[in-house]
């Protein structure tokens, strides 16, 4: 049998991708600014400082912000030397080997962005649905999306939404995401204003109202989920550095992925640019680390530090007077008074929200057709439409997310085996730090040959540098996960159910590796050569 993998231009399925570079710069930053999004992961996350009580929640998103530009700059380099559809993927695949890369990569971006999916659904319920519910009066539907049936339901709404603004291309996704992001920018200078310009004393008498007439709390709600809080040992009590450190790994759910869009640099015009892509994810890192500081000043002044605090632990701990989420941007409307105007300024905010839903597919579907354009999944997996979709890999995103989304919200322990979801993509991005360090030196003639070569410091070589110190972050967050209790993911089942999707995707990589030694393929060959254009 003749060996089909004999020459260069007969390694990959066909010689271009068909993806279209339908971005630019500009669009790389906003999809990074949406990925570590302020308003709807980030206000999750500091929501779980309670846990942390003598740290300083407002210091550690400094810390971590300030050091994750080694992250940006990791990345800003491998995507300077490599600009390919699949990012994680190719590079892992080029240093470390096709099967580390395969297994890291098709666990991290697209097995457990499945899992993902419903837990976009629970930001969507938590920050949207209910708070419009509970604003219209429609207190059926803030009971319906509080339950199993509801998660479901928007899970569905969340496939089926980036599904279509995957489909639509880079190019209309791009327009739907400026839209998104300035008016959402706009909802946030609201947001800000009524913070800025409203007393604690007003916050405290709009809330009692609000909580009262919108959940039906009693008399005095602020007085009560302050003591709530307080019993449940919730209330911030200093600002010591070390458990300011045990912060970070609970702010990665939202701050560790300014690289989202890394996969994608395929398709951005000016990919290559070395200080492009740096401004493209340091920037969009640095603008949310600043604005987060804001908000959290501005909780302080107008909501009271105590309250804010008491309120995220009444919720995790289910003591306090309101049942749901104490979601800002509702506590910020609530100042209001007027209700079309609370109505308005929530539905604002949410654009925060439906401008970043796309991310949970768009990303991973350049994963998946990557690992097909090398021959590792079918040829079938990598075809494309005219506007440079990859519908099949699309599709592989869409259909196995179906029940998922339903084992997750009716199964009765399912959702403690997602616990460990940033665990994974963690560990997924960790691979790719240990190539980024090792590049210079495993892959001398690519290194040597892009625009990053020259930049050294110390004599060391900067990627290798600036990786090595994220590479640090990663480690220290995937050991606190790992061995600390205090995240709660630490759970054994969770840790067998990722086990069980290495295990899934190391026999996938095995199948098709024997299959194509069968049909005169050498993988091997596939490795050793950057994917085309």
């Amino acid at each position: 049998m003749a060996n089909s993998a004999a020459g260069s231009d007969d390694l990959f399925q066909r010689k271009a991708t068909g993806l279209l570079r339908g971005w630019s710069v500009w669009d790389g930053f906003i999809y990074a600014a949406f990925s570590i999004n302020l308003i709807t992961l980030g206000l999750l996350a500091f929501s779980y400082a309670p846990f942390v009580p003598d740290g300083s929640l407002m210091l550690a998103i400094i810390l971590a912000g300030l050091y994750l530009v080694f992250q940006t700059v990791t990345y800003a380099s491998l995507i300077a030397v490599m600009p390919r559809a699949g990012g994680d993927y190719v590079w892992t695949s080029r240093v470390l080997g096709g099967g580390v890369g395969f297994v890291l990569a098709v666990t991290g971006w697209w097995f457990i962005l499945w899992h993902w999916v419903p837990i976009y659904a629970d930001l969507l319920n938590k920050e949207v649905f209910v708070p419009l519910g509970a604003l219209l009066g429609l207190d059926g539907a803030v009971t319906f999306f509080s339950g199993a049936t509801g998660l479901f339901t928007a899970s569905m709404i969340v496939a089926v939404l980036a599904s279509l603004y995957v489909s639509l291309g880079m190019r209309a996704y791009a327009r739907i995401q400026k839209f998104c992001f300035y008016g959402g920018l706009v909802g946030l200078a609201v947001m800000i204003l009524i913070l800025l310009f409203s007393s604690k004393s007003d916050f405290i008498s709009a809330y009692n109202q609000g909580a009262q007439d919108l959940f039906g709390a009693g008399g005095n709600a602020y007085q009560a989920t302050i003591k709530a809080g307080q019993g449940d040992g919730g209330l911030p009590t200093g600002s010591a550095f070390y458990p300011t450190l045990l912060l970070i790994p609970f702010l990665a759910f939202f701050n560790l992925y300014s690289n989202w869009g890394a996969t994608l640099y395929g398709e951005v015009r000016g990919a290559s640019d070395f200080r492009k892509n740096i401004y493209a994810m340091a920037g969009a890192l640095i603008f949310t680390s600043i604005f987060a500081v804001i908000l959290l000043l501005l909780f302080a002044k107008t909501f009271g530090w105590d309250f804010y605090y008491a309120a995220n632990s009444a919720f995790w701990n289910e003591s306090g007077p309101v049942s749901v989420w104490p979601y800002p941007g509702l506590l910020a409307a609530m100042l209001l008074g007027n209700p079309v105007l609370q109505v308005i300024l929530v539905a604002v905010l949410s654009l925060w929200f439906f401008g970043w839903t796309g991310s949970v597919f768009l990303s991973s579907t350049r994963v998946v057709f990557a690992t097909a354009f090398d021959r590792v999944l079918p040829e079938w997996v990598s075809r494309t439409t005219n506007n440079g979709v990859p519908y099949a890999a699309l599709l592989l995103m869409l259909i196995p997310s179906i029940p998922v989304s339903y084992a997750y919200a009716y199964g009765e322990n399912f959702a403690t085996y997602v616990l460990d979801a940033v665990l994974v993509i963690a560990i997924t991005f960790l691979g790719s730090t240990v190539s980024a360090a090792l590049m210079p030196w495993l892959k001398a003639d690519i290194y040597n040959a892009s625009p990053i070569a020259r930049y050294r410091v110390l004599g060391i070589p900067l990627i290798t540098v600036v990786a090595t110190a994220f590479g640090v972050f990663l480690v220290f967050c995937i050991f606190q996960w790992f061995f600390n209790d205090l995240y709660g993911v630490n759970n054994g089942q969770s840790l067998i159910y990722m086990l069980i999707l290495y295990a899934v995707a190391l026999g996938i990589y095995l199948g098709f590796r024997l299959l194509r030694r069968a049909q005169g393929i050498d993988l091997n060959m596939v490795y050793d050569e950057i994917p085309e254009d």
